[in-house]
């Protein structure tokens, strides 16, 4: 056996001498790579999340527009994978000093390797973080469906991934950003991804009006039900799957382990979302409704994105009780208000959102914020309204920019083109009218047949 051994590795360094004389790699070198690894791991995290929104939208949506669903994402992704490569980049996390937008990375060079000075390679940074823009980009998605034209979603795209969520991303996510230098906490991006999203849907919601059938003359609403919550369930484990990645992943490393307790409290937050969703809707309704449950996990994942790595175990669960609860009585309140909001974004992602945010400034822990290097503890543990007041200036002063923005961009883009397919177009589905197939073809050919259509 060891004469094998010996033999084998003399072979190996006749046919491959540079390993006779390689040196190890250094502390900081290594350090380095094992973090661009972990970084590079996470984004692939995120990236398996666009499967589950694929999954969300499609199961929460009707069968004549499914194809449309599935496809447009795929596209818009790579859309706006290029377009924060050319400039979206630049502006969020470009040096200059400008507390209001960057000023440099456009078209980004990405280096080949790192160096033993960096923590990470920037690459692995720059991979990481398109994925986040991506993120807030399906969520938008939701107050589009079943019945936004196709145009309207590239258009939307080019403006969202190179100007709205850049300008958010370097307000608070960017050292030279003003909100970043309030001490704004925002680890993973309840804030910065989820209710950047959400407004973006809110906008879209509001100005293509309800979809047809949605609401009667007296304004009580009918209930258009998904085509598979089979689908939505599935969706809500891609997504809480990749939400480790979401999370954890910000860390940026893995040194000490910090990543394995952002991990740990994500997984306390989703799963009381989850349970006190369920629990409220059968206390409510008499009836424990699914579709309420699985909205209370995707809402307890994104009310704990923001403090993750700021609060200790049982507030992690506090954060998550309470998100499941109010995604419950946000979505009984946006239908009142005659807002049509098919996959629910405007609850899950930007009322939890804003809980999210708000919770560090009563929650954090002043051992923690010293950690992560970001504002303060909050109010329960210094008695202080200081990290509260921070945090409720980044969510209307974000909330402002990105409602303004998206109003602005899509109004002119109604008056221009119109956002809306025609009501003709919509009663056919999207799947054929804008692109001239079905996403279930042997399905949608039976039920022609059925119909003498």
């Amino acid at each position: 056996m060891v004469k094998k051994v010996l033999l084998t590795g003399s072979a190996l360094l006749c046919l491959f001498p540079v390993m006779a004389f390689a040196e190890a790699p250094s502390a900081g070198m290594l350090n380095m790579g094992l973090n661009t690894l972990w970084i590079i791991l996470a984004a692939v995290l995120v990236l398996l999340m666009q499967g589950g929104f694929i999954l969300l939208e499609t199961g929460s949506t009707r069968m004549k527009n499914a194809g449309h669903v599935a496809g447009k994402t795929i596209f818009t992704m790579g859309l706006a994978s290029i377009v924060w490569w050319a400039v979206g980049y630049g502006f969020a996390f470009g040096t200059g000093e400008n507390p209001f937008i960057g000023l440099s990375d456009f078209f980004y060079s990405a280096p080949l390797i790192g160096t033993e000075a960096d923590p990470y390679s920037p690459t692995a940074f720059f991979v990481f973080q398109m994925m986040f823009v991506t993120i807030s980009l399906s969520i938008a998605w939701g107050g589009f469906a079943e019945r936004a034209k196709l145009s309207v979603y590239l258009i939307f795209t080019l403006v969202f991934s190179a100007v709205i969520y850049p300008v958010i991303a370097h307000w608070i996510w960017n050292a030279d950003g003003f909100l970043a230098a309030d001490g704004a906490q925002d680890f993973a991006g309840s804030t910065v991804v989820h209710l950047t999203g959400a407004l973006a849907a809110f906008a879209a919601t509001v100005l293509l009006k309800p979809r047809i059938g949605k609401f009667n003359k007296d304004g009580s609403a009918n209930e258009i039900l998904g085509h598979n919550q089979v689908f939505t369930a599935l969706s809500v484990l891609l997504l809480w799957v990749g939400w480790f990645g979401f999370n954890a992943g910000s860390s940026l490393g893995v040194g000490d382990g910090f990543f394995a307790y952002v991990a740990f409290n994500t997984q306390l937050g989703a799963a009381a979302g989850a349970v006190a969703a369920l629990l409220i809707s059968w206390a409510f309704i008499g009836k424990a409704d699914i579709t309420t449950m699985l909205n209370g996990a995707l809402a307890g994942l994104v009310a704990i994105t923001a403090s993750c790595a700021y609060v200790e175990p049982w507030a992690a669960v506090v954060i998550g009780l309470v998100a499941g609860v109010l995604v419950f009585f946000s979505v009984k309140l946006f239908e009142k208000l005659r807002i049509d909001d098919p996959i629910y974004a405007l609850s899950v992602h930007g009322a939890a959102g804003i809980w999210g945010t708000l919770a560090n400034g009563l929650f954090a822990t002043p051992e923690l914020a010293a950690k992560v290097g970001v504002g303060e503890g909050g109010l329960f543990y210094t008695g202080s309204w200081h990290q509260l007041w921070v945090q409720f200036e980044s969510v209307v002063i974000c909330g402002a920019f990105v409602l303004a923005a998206s109003f602005l961009v899509l109004g002119i883009m109604k008056a221009v083109m119109g956002l809306r397919v025609t009501e003709e177009q919509e009663i056919v589905g999207l799947d054929l009218s804008e692109h001239g197939n079905y996403g279930y073809p042997e399905q949608m050919k039976k039920a022609g047949q059925n119909l003498n259509v």
